[in-house]
This record gives C-alpha cells, sequence and structure tokens, in this order.
C-alpha cells in the first residue's frame, strides 16, 4: 500500500470531474483524478456524444427529403453500418487514450482503480489488480462520480436483461423491433433514432411525453414520432416484463402486450454513490449529495460535489458548470483569497435554479431555458406567456416549406423579463443561447426590442414573441 498526497482529490473521471480538476489545477492546485471506467466519463461514451451521432445522419436525411430540389436528389435510404462507424469514430472505439493524453497536457494526475472515502480528506482507491493505495487530500475531496441508469420495480424486468442508455448508444447491431418503457428525453431520443434504423418502435409511457416541459412540447414529438411509424402509448403503466427465445413481452396495465427483440428503460437516473465510502464520514450510500451553490457538500468544510450526483440539473453542461465554480473556489479558499458566493458571482452555480438550458434532439427539437409556465406560476411568479407559431416566421419557410414548431415566452410581469422560453421545430437548438443570454442577463423588454433579428433568419421569432407580447409602456 503506498499513500501520496495532493491538494485535491477528485473521485470520477467524466467530463465534470475533468473540468473541476482543470480549474483547480489552473488556480494553482495539485489534482489527481481517480476514475474506475473511461476518463471522459458518462457523455464521451454512453450518453451526448453518440447518442447524438445515432440521431444525426437519419435527421439530416429527412431533413433534405422536405425540401424540393434536395428531395429529388435523395434516392437512397439510411446506410445503417455507415452511422453506426460513425457513431465509434465519436467514441473512439471505446478508448480513452486521448483524454488521457488531454490530462496528462493540464498538469492533472490519474490514478485508475475504485476509490472510497475512507476518512475526512482521504480516499482509498482499489486498483485492477487488487492493490490498493491512500491518497490524502490537503484542502478538499470532489465527488463526481455522476448518475446511472435508474431501473423501476416492474415484475420480470431485471431478470429480462433491459437494455439502457449505455446499451442503446453502443449496440453494434439494430434490432427490429424494440420496446421503450418511458417517456422523457432518453426515451424521446432513442425512440428517434431507432425509427430512423427502420426499427419497430413502441414507446410505453406512464404519463405525457416529454413531462415537466411546455405540454405542447411533447405533444409535437409525439405526433412526428407516430408520423415515423412509433406507437406512443401515454398514460400507459408498465406492470410485468419477460423475455424469451421469441424475445422480450412487456405488459401494461390495460392489457396490451408488446413483443420486441429488446426492451430499453429509460425511467429516470439514480446516483453512483453506493460504494464510495459515504457510510465513514456519516452520509448514506445510494443517495444525492446535497450541495450550497459553491457545491460544498451540506455539513463539510472539505467535500465538494459535482455534476449529476448532485441532483441539482441532470445535464453534461450544466455539471460542467457546475464543475468550474467548484475548481475555482476550492483554489481560492485554499489560497485565502477572497470567496465570490453572491448570486451570479464567481464561485457559484447560480443558473442551477431557474436558468437551465437543454435541447432535446428529437424531430422536431426541443429546446429551452428557464422556467415553463407552469413552473414559474408554481414558483409564485406573476405570469404572462405568449406563444408563436415558428413556421410564420420568414426565415423558418425558406428553410422547409412546411416548417412546423411553436415557440413560448414566459415573461415575469412585475420585472417584465423573459423566465423561460421554449422553441420546438427543425434546427431550433441553435435559437436557445440567444434565449440563455435573456433569461440570465434579465433583459428587460423594452431593450430586447432593439435586439434585432437578421432577416431572413428563423431568429426573427423573437420579434414575432415581442410582437405578440406588446411593447411594454412602462
Amino acid at each position: 500500500m503506498t499513500s501520496t498526497e495532493y491538494d485535491l482529490i477528485v473521485l470520477g473521471g467524466g467530463a465534470t470531474g475533468e473540468n473541476l480538476a482543470d480549474r483547480a489545477v489552473q488556480g494553482g492546485l495539485s489534482v489527481v483524478i481517480v476514475e474506475n471506467e473511461l476518463v471522459g466519463g458518462e457523455c464521451s461514451y454512453w450518453a451526448c456524444m453518440p447518442s447524438k451521432a445515432l440521431l444525426r445522419s437519419a435527421q439530416a436525411l429527412r431533413a433534405a427529403e422536405r425540401v424540393p430540389g434536395a428531395a429529388q436528389a435523395v434516392t437512397g435510404t439510411l446506410n445503417v453500418p455507415a452511422v453506426l462507424a460513425r457513431r465509434d469514430s465519436f467514441t473512439s472505439n471505446w478508448s480513452d487514450d486521448g483524454q488521457v493524453k488531454w490530462m496528462n497536457s493540464a498538469g492533472i494526475d490519474l490514478v485508475r482503480g475504485h476509490g472510497r472515502i475512507t476518512a475526512a480528506k482521504q480516499v482509498t482507491v482499489t486498483a485492477p489488480d487488487g492493490t490498493t493505495s491512500v491518497l490524502a487530500a490537503r484542502h478538499a475531496v470532489a465527488v463526481a462520480t455522476g448518475s446511472r441508469a435508474a431501473i423501476p420495480n416492474i415484475d420480470g424486468l431485471r431478470a429480462a436483461t433491459p437494455w439502457t442508455s449505455r446499451e442503446a448508444t453502443s449496440t453494434q447491431t439494430v434490432p427490429s423491433s424494440l420496446a421503450i418503457i418511458g417517456g422523457g428525453v432518453v426515451a424521446a431520443e432513442m425512440a428517434t433514432a431507432f425509427a430512423g434504423f427502420g426499427t419497430a418502435v413502441t414507446v410505453i409511457s406512464r404519463s405525457a411525453l416529454l413531462g415537466g416541459m411546455e405540454p405542447f412540447a411533447g405533444e409535437l414529438v409525439a405526433k412526428e414520432l407516430r408520423k415515423q411509424g412509433v406507437t406512443v402509448l401515454l398514460d400507459t403503466k408498465t406492470t410485468r416484463v419477460t423475455r424469451s427465445a421469441a424475445g422480450v413481452t412487456v405488459e401494461t396495465g390495460d392489457g396490451q402486450s408488446i413483443i420486441a427483440e429488446e426492451v430499453l428503460v429509460a425511467t429516470g437516473r439514480t446516483p453512483h454513490t453506493d460504494d464510495i465510502g459515504l457510510e465513514s464520514i456519516g452520509l448514506t450510500p445510494g443517495d444525492w449529495l446535497d450541495t450550497d451553490d459553491t457545491m460544498l457538500v451540506r455539513g463539510f468544510d472539505w467535500l465538494y460535489a459535482a455534476g449529476d450526483v448532485t441532483h441539482r440539473a441532470l445535464l453534461t453542461h450544466q455539471g460542467k458548470y457546475q464543475a468550474r465554480a467548484a475548481g475555482d473556489v476550492i483554489a481560492a479558499r485554499a489560497k485565502g483569497e477572497p470567496v465570490l458566493d453572491d448570486p451570479w458571482g464567481a464561485h457559484v452555480a447560480t443558473a442551477d435554479h431557474e436558468a437551465v438550458p437543454q435541447v432535446t434532439f428529437t424531430e422536431p427539437e426541443v429546446a429551452s431555458i428557464g422556467m415553463t409556465d407552469a413552473a414559474a406560476r408554481d414558483a409564485g411568479y406573476e405570469v404572462r406567456s405568449v406563444d408563436y407559431q415558428i413556421g410564420n416566421v420568414a426565415g423558418a419557410s425558406i428553410r422547409e416549406d412546411r416548417y412546423r414548431g411553436t415557440a413560448r415566452m414566459v415573461v415575469d410581469e412585475q420585472r417584465k423579463v423573459v423566465l423561460g422560453v421554449t422553441f420546438v421545430g427543425p434546427d431550433v437548438s441553435e435559437l436557445l443561447q440567444a434565449a440563455t443570454i435573456a433569461v440570465v442577463a434579465e433583459v428587460p423588454l423594452d431593450r430586447l426590442w432593439h435586439a434585432v433579428p437578421a432577416y431572413p433568419t428563423v431568429n426573427e421569432i423573437w420579434l414575432r414573441l415581442l410582437e405578440e407580447y406588446g411593447r411594454p409602456t412602462n
């Protein structure tokens, strides 16, 4: 057994852990990352990158088919092996050599193995060969171990060896049929991807599709999925799952039986904290880690957490945002420098509360920032929301002859600022950053009138939303 001391130990080498470590190193600290799988984590190998690579080819093909001139030039069908090969290139064939090279260049040490907290500021690592080493932190330990797919307590589901998002995004073969249990982002995106491959897809959701977003988002995505041949069962409970030589049978509460080659469970996430030694410091294994806005775990002065494991906003970009705040504040506190922890300060993750952007890469895309109408009302805001059909904007009609999409702007009537925006339509992800700036900066509506959108672009939707709202008089 060997012992090594660092200023900061980071558990987890995914995107969040990498960013946290990098910021701390830039702040002058010595940092080691402990990683049990691939450096780069879930996003690089089983989530963001491979899933979007799987989606893109069919989306590009369908987009071309919707534009006269281009449509006549499209004479073939999707080449699925080529799509899978392109996906493999984005994951570097599940090799993390490139990520490790970057880590070395950034001055971050790497210890491979399973890390467990065994005392305050102490982590014991069990290497793949079974040997152990003890790492000691002078200032802090940061947990960035992420989350994994939750498997709900459905009769027979675990025994049926279901796919999770990992199997779906890394598969080397495409099933002829796929049943998807769940109605969130993963379910909707994977339904879109596999429908594009020609798989017979059935989505079984116990509520509406894309719950938590504006209702029209799920409605428009469900409509397009059905147009692509997907069977979408809403408000439908899954009661039993069995696997046999014929495939997987999914039974529902209303008496239906869906038979498919594979079943994908996409019903949420659970934290990777069940075996990282939380019990040794008085916390409960398997729990999410509750932090303040500097990402310090409540009740500790040396333990931090960032990313999915905090349950604040389970999105890669938000995890990286939290990581930047945490890495900077750990360095500042270690060196006795001022901590800027007021809202929107350099050392806090204020945006997690009411300014989280998200894109769902379905057809149509769903891009949102901030609060929905319902969430804002529940939070006590006096709200007025306005909608506009994006297809009525000149720039949208040029992109596609029959562009279909909807935009909603949620306004705080007291302050006359934007609380949230949702866009649903082709390529609306490219509209999101402008909306994010409007929400985060709390740009007054009367100033937004002076942000002139170029013509003819889809960005003209901003002018139409403002016109629909009406120019403020105070």
